[in-house]
């Protein structure tokens, strides 16, 4: 019996016919990078072999490391396996992974979305025979609503608090989420703040995308300032010393998981915006469809749940442990840039 295309091991995802691993969580040779974010891009590798645009991503967030670029569609040989990285729509340079060996094709697809953002380029759906899918909100209760509505209600809410004299603090993760805000954000209303992990992770991204102009909060930055003004600020920054010299102040969170008000309110949020990287229930099935895949495999996420789903429906699925964290990992890599 054959050995599958990519296995699942305790180091990642793992192709033993290129020797090369896919995001893989434990440090090797040789690695094949989805994006940037902490739970998908760790530090030890010794060679990162990624998509051009994430390579000043992860270089800022790793250091010093060897890499490798490629563009969309540009195919690449290890050990004669065929290898291409193709768009994931979920942030800024994040690619699937498209694997071919002996007409055998599996696609892995790291975080993905399907809607686009402006800023990412957008997911391509790639036909395979076996597809490895995130299923974050793998759950028919998660539907999300365009962009651009969302976007104008938290342009409203900040001309809302701007008219009642107070900070308005929006929290997103420092990479992708925040710049998706940030692009939107009606600069006509007032000034855009900014946190320090999102400033700086925002300034790597400038030469990619045309941002709005902000102004880094400091230790010098004054109450009057900040006023009737709005604040990106990642999650890890709430009911940090950082934020209490913004009082008075309105929070809000712009996350998939703002579907469930439990959410908001464990977390001692205002207001929650349901604004979401990842795809959402039918962004997932139908992304899969797309791709004409007879096996599915189902990582981080409502894993189990939704391969049922699947196998219910007639294909071949089944679920792997990972250590991808979703929009949690995502958390992560904020909390990591403010401590």
């Amino acid at each position: 019996m054959k050995s599958p295309l990519l296995q699942f091991t305790d180091k990642g995802i793992y192709c033993d016919k290129a020797d090369v691993y896919l995001d893989p969580w434990r440090p090797v040779n040789k690695a094949i990078i989805t994006h940037g974010h902490a739970d998908h891009s760790r530090w030890g590798n010794k060679e990162y072999i990624t998509h051009h645009k994430n390579i000043p991503i992860i270089t800022h967030r790793l250091g010093t490391i060897k890499t490798t670029g490629f563009e969309w569609g540009e195919t690449f040989f290890i050990n004669n396996v065929k290898f291409s990285l193709h768009p994931a729509g979920h942030i800024i340079g994040a690619s699937q992974v498209r694997v071919e060996h002996n007409g055998e094709v599996w696609v892995f697809t790291g975080d993905y979305k399907t809607e686009d953002d402006g800023i990412s380029t957008p997911y391509e759906p790639i036909r395979c025979h076996t597809f490895i899918t995130e299923c974050t909100f793998g759950l028919p209760a998660f539907k999300w609503l365009p962009q651009q509505e969302v976007l104008k209600d938290i342009n409203d809410w900040w001309l809302e608090n701007k008219k009642e004299g107070k900070t308005s603090i929006l929290f997103g993760y420092s990479l992708g989420k925040a710049q998706r805000l940030l692009k939107y954000l009606e600069t006509d209303i007032g000034t855009i703040f900014t946190h320090g992990a999102i400033e700086n992770m925002t300034e790597v991204l400038r030469p990619m995308v045309s941002f709005p102009p902000t102004k880094l909060v400091t230790k010098e930055t004054t109450k009057k300032e900040l006023l009737g003004n709005i604040v990106l600020a990642p999650p890890s920054a709430h009911g940090s010393t950082w934020i209490r010299k913004m009082v008075p102040y309105v929070t809000a969170s712009a996350s998939g998981w703002m579907t469930f008000r439990g959410a908001r309110r464990r977390r001692a949020i205002d207001k929650g915006f349901v604004l979401s990287d990842h795809c959402d229930w039918q962004g997932l099935l139908s992304s899969i469809e797309a791709t004409g895949a007879e096996k599915v495999i189902c990582t981080h996420g409502y894993s189990d749940i939704f391969s049922r789903y699947l196998r219910e429906h007639g294909y071949d699925a089944r679920t792997e442990a990972t250590q991808y964290e979703g929009e949690q990992g995502e958390m992560e890599t904020s909390k990591s840039a403010v401590e």
